[in-house]
């Protein structure tokens, strides 16, 4: 067995999750298993399990370098628009609009696509968690240094929210309370 054969199972495993038939945990657990795989009778499970007993045809990895999306067959078009819309509900609120953008991603754009609501729920639910903190610690003698290294926390943890969703990943925003579902 050649590094070639692993790595055409890795492109398939690859393909699957950004097609969305993986899970994270799913498709950590096959490409460990690909990568580690010593002989043909240990690729196959995986292959297997991607595809069922119909054969499978080799399928690049859907975001290969000078290939443009609608390149690759059985990938969605708007794999691209979900994530940036994804990014955008966690990045609004870094120009000014702080629950807003997220919640008019969730209500237009989330009505389509589960990603997209996923991410905007989850923005929306951390800028009112901020909000509620700053009103809280605005009453107090504290909450004059701590409000403005809130809200400086606030906007790293919405930058690295806004590249996990461009990632095709999800983020959980760290003490948020989730009243939104």
């Amino acid at each position: 067995m050649s590094n070639q054969d692993r790595e055409q199972v890795v492109e398939h495993v690859k393909a699957a999750y950004a097609e969305g038939r993986l899970d994270k945990f799913e498709f950590d657990d096959r490409l460990e298993r690909a990568m580690t795989a010593r002989v043909h009778g240990d690729l196959m499970p995986i292959m297997h399990e991607l595809y069922g007993s119909r054969p499978a045809h080799p399928a690049p990895y859907p975001f290969s370098p000078g290939m443009p999306p609608a390149a690759h067959p059985g990938l969605r078009s708007d794999i691209g628009a979900d994530r940036l819309g994804a990014a955008a509900a966690h990045m609004f609120p870094l120009v000014g609009m702080v629950a807003i953008g997220p919640l008019i991603l969730m209500l237009t754009a989330g009505k389509s696509s589960p990603y997209i609501r996923r991410h905007a729920v989850e923005a929306l639910n951390f800028q009112l968690t901020m909000l509620a903190a700053s009103v809280v610690l605005a009453i107090t003698i504290v909450g004059a240094v701590l409000t403005p290294v809130l809200w400086i926390g606030g906007v790293i943890m919405s930058v690295i929210a806004g590249v996990a969703a461009l990632g095709g990943g999800d983020f959980r925003y760290p003490w948020t309370l989730r009243l939104v579902k």
